[in-house]
């Protein structure tokens, strides 16, 4: 089944649900690497089988309290532990001052392709240079393997500087979607303060 194909015009969204644009991106072959600054004392390491509480903690931290990050929320332990707990799945933290404050997860279940499945910072290390050095990271540790394909997606409710980044970084748009769910902060999943930039409407 192929997926609807909107009419021009404007629509509403129903009460209760978050609507979103999300941006599919893909790289073909690997793309060249950008000038890194210094940052003293960071650092990135690689993270195998992860406690689950240590996930959670950085992925609210990086995007799930301010960007809506939340399909992971939605998984119980065993779920996050079977995608996280994969051979294929390679996990990355970037560490400052002794606090991990980036995730860099790239997913390989899908043959000759690799997903860049969470990427981002908190706060402490946004506009230092952190996200280049992590995205030479992936691009050069995707490209090790032996694929065709690097994919990325983000959404309006993403930082507002992700889609730009990307592009930035070698990635070029292929596809746009309409996305609406039930917002998080709704359901009870997340905080009602959290996403403050994306209005609700209940």
């Amino acid at each position: 089944m192929t997926d609807p194909v909107l009419s021009n015009g404007a629509y509403d969204v129903p009460p209760g649900k978050l609507s979103v644009v999300v941006t599919y991106l893909e790289m073909r072959k690997p793309a060249a690497l950008r000038p890194v600054p210094d940052v003293d004392g960071l650092t990135l390491r690689r993270v195998e089988r992860p406690d689950l509480s240590w996930y959670r903690d950085l992925f609210h931290r990086v995007g799930a309290d301010e960007w809506l990050w939340f399909s992971r929320l939605n998984l119980d332990d065993a779920e996050l532990g079977a995608i996280l707990n994969d051979p294929r799945v390679r996990l990355f933290a970037a560490r400052k001052d002794g606090q991990d404050e980036g995730l860099l997860e790239l997913d390989f279940r899908i043959d000759a392709e690799c997903e860049l499945a969470f990427f981002g910072t908190t706060r402490a290390l946004i506009g230092k240079g952190a996200g280049r050095m992590m995205m030479n990271h992936a691009i050069k540790t995707a490209w090790a393997e032996p694929i065709n394909r690097f994919h990325v997606h983000t959404c309006t409710a993403d930082h507002p500087a992700a889609l730009g980044f990307y592009q930035r970084s070698g990635f070029v748009p292929v596809r746009q979607q309409i996305d609406i769910e039930d917002d998080p902060r709704l359901t009870g999943l997340m905080p009602r303060d959290s996403g403050p930039h994306i209005p609700i409407f209940d």
